[in-house]
């Protein structure tokens, strides 16, 4: 199985437009070892020609330029991505399907219900893509059975429901229901080989352990390093409160990871411009390195 991670920041991005935190100052001034990053986004393939895209950020033509396997190899429009796998209806994950208008062909979109019901009420992106290319739209099971997309005959694929919050817009923004957040495990079928992926990851549910430690690559939820990281920038909300599961805290991230088999491979994406992982050279980081926990960065490659 081929992953490329397209995207490996949160929401806005590294640096953010309009953030003067010391990461996103420092390395508009060249002062930090660190790599920019765009926002979170990952394909995956079983044969390096075809791609099932998962998520759509605002930033998918800069990405899609920067992978040359996912570019056009045929005719005078293609393109190699075959699909697209929503794991929720946030904004930096789904408003790139408008940039994918210009598609020949309708998307096949695979995403839980509540995310097809914001996306055609409080952001109405597959709404106003019917005056473009269309859409067909695939419900994806929360109870764990498998489902395939056609196109890709070693690959299938299984999704969960995640704790955490539907986005501003949504109808049911304060009355979460399952299938706002989804993980998924995708199994390449000729080898066996399983990838977890869940960006947004506010607890650690046993469905979700269970699902952890059954799967050779691990790509989970970095967006802070604590729970009131975001009180640096002046904000009150706390990681926990938005859905994000810290990873330096007492039950964080890096301790759910210390549980997971020894052979998994374990990457955090997803990650905030204020994380102070982002510092190649942070104490932070050294933490993360000895504890066997990798960071994702864009156009990374990842075979199982």
């Amino acid at each position: 199985m081929l992953i490329r991670v397209l995207g490996s920041g949160a929401g806005g991005g590294f640096p953010q437009w309009n953030c003067n935190c010391g990461n996103c100052r420092r390395l508009r001034r060249g002062e930090i070892n660190a790599q920019p990053r765009t926002q979170s986004s990952i394909a995956v393939s079983s044969d390096g020609t075809k791609w099932v895209l998962f998520n759509a950020s605002p930033d998918i033509r800069f990405q899609l330029e920067a992978n040359p396997p996912l570019q056009p190899k045929e005719g005078v429009r293609d393109t190699g991505i075959g699909a697209v796998v929503l794991i929720d209806a946030q904004i930096d994950h789904t408003t790139g399907l408008l940039i994918l208008r210009e598609s020949n062909r309708p998307l096949e979109l695979y995403c839980a219900d509540p995310v097809y019901e914001d996306l055609t009420s409080g952001f109405p992106v597959l709404t106003m893509l019917e005056h473009y290319c269309g859409v067909n739209r695939h419900p994806v099971p929360l109870d764990g059975r498998a489902f395939r997309i056609p196109g890709f005959p070693d690959l299938q694929f299984s999704g969960h429901a995640l704790k955490s919050k539907a986005p501003p817009y949504s109808p049911h923004r304060n009355d979460p229901y399952p299938g706002d957040n989804i993980g998924v495990v995708v199994e390449e079928i000729s080898t066996g080989r399983k990838l977890y992926y869940a960006p947004g990851l506010g607890e650690i549910e046993p469905h979700v352990f269970e699902a952890m430690q059954q799967v050779d690559c691990l790509l989970v939820d970095g967006t802070f390093w604590t729970d009131d990281e975001m009180a640096q920038v002046g904000s009150p909300k706390k990681a926990r409160e938005i859905g994000h599961l810290p990873q330096s805290d007492t039950g964080g991230m890096i301790e759910v990871l210390d549980r997971v088999p020894e052979k998994t491979r374990k990457i955090l994406i997803h990650i905030n411009n204020t994380n102070p992982i982002l510092d190649e050279d942070s104490p932070q980081r050294r933490r993360l390195i000895d504890a066997g926990i990798e960071v994702a960065y864009d156009s990374m490659e990842i075979e199982l």
